[in-house]
């Protein structure tokens, strides 16, 4: 479990693919090493990596195929940039909102525009899948950071980047069209796979609900 707050921006030194075609990561976590034991569970651009080996400040990670299709992992080369984050303990404090590290899917970076107050506000298109999930002023993991959403559409949401965001993560570097790792809010995943039989059985007996303006001053409507 993590929190959407990246403790470190790290490179990868190299990539590999191993017997199974499963892929390997090797990046330099630098002071985020420390205390981390191989098993451990560490977000890597928000996706959730067990650490294999570790080697002074150089930990490997293994990446299935699953991982590398879903996610922008799959794009990395020798020097990209990746946040990292380790999981969290029970006794700290959540600042940013609760992240599992099962990244959803991706989107594409529409736009960035600076704002008149020193941030950048930047669109990103995605599946509708994806958007279904959201809702103004959410939370949202863009590469394994913790942001609210300014504004959702069918097929684009849009949030706003303060200065220290774009210096300390990958959203920084982040052009037209790059790639971000997306993770909605769990909580919105658990409430649509609820109400998803509802929703399907209003559509197809509509005249089973009645839908007239007296039903709506808060009493339940009549089936």
């Amino acid at each position: 479990m993590f929190t959407g707050i990246v403790e470190n921006l790290a490179t990868i030194t190299s990539t590999d693919h191993l017997k199974g075609k499963t892929y390997s990561l090797v990046i330099d976590l630098k002071e985020t090493s420390r205390g981390v034991r191989i098993g451990d569970s560490i977000a890597v651009n928000g996706v959730c990596l067990t650490l294999v080996r570790k080697k002074g400040s150089t930990g490997i990670f293994q990446v299935i195929r699953e991982t590398l299709q879903r996610t922008n992992l799959g794009q990395m080369r020798k020097g990209s940039r990746v946040n990292i984050e380790r999981s969290i303990s029970l006794n700290q404090r959540i600042s940013g909102h609760i992240v599992t590290g099962h990244v959803d899917g991706t989107g594409k970076v529409r736009s960035l525009q600076r704002q008149n107050d020193g941030s950048t506000k930047m669109e990103i298109t995605t599946a509708r899948k994806m958007t279904e999930l959201m809702v103004e002023k959410g939370a949202v993991a863009l590469d394994g950071v913790s942001l609210t959403i300014v504004e959702v559409s069918k097929s684009c949401f849009s949030v706003c980047l303060i200065p220290h965001t774009l210096e300390a993560t990958t959203l920084g570097l982040k052009k037209k069209s790059d790639l971000v790792n997306i993770e909605a809010d769990y909580i919105g995943k658990y409430v649509l796979k609820f109400t998803s039989k509802y929703r399907r059985t209003l559509a197809r007996y509509p005249r089973l609900y009645n839908t007239d303006r007296k039903s709506r001053t808060g009493q339940s409507a009549a089936v």
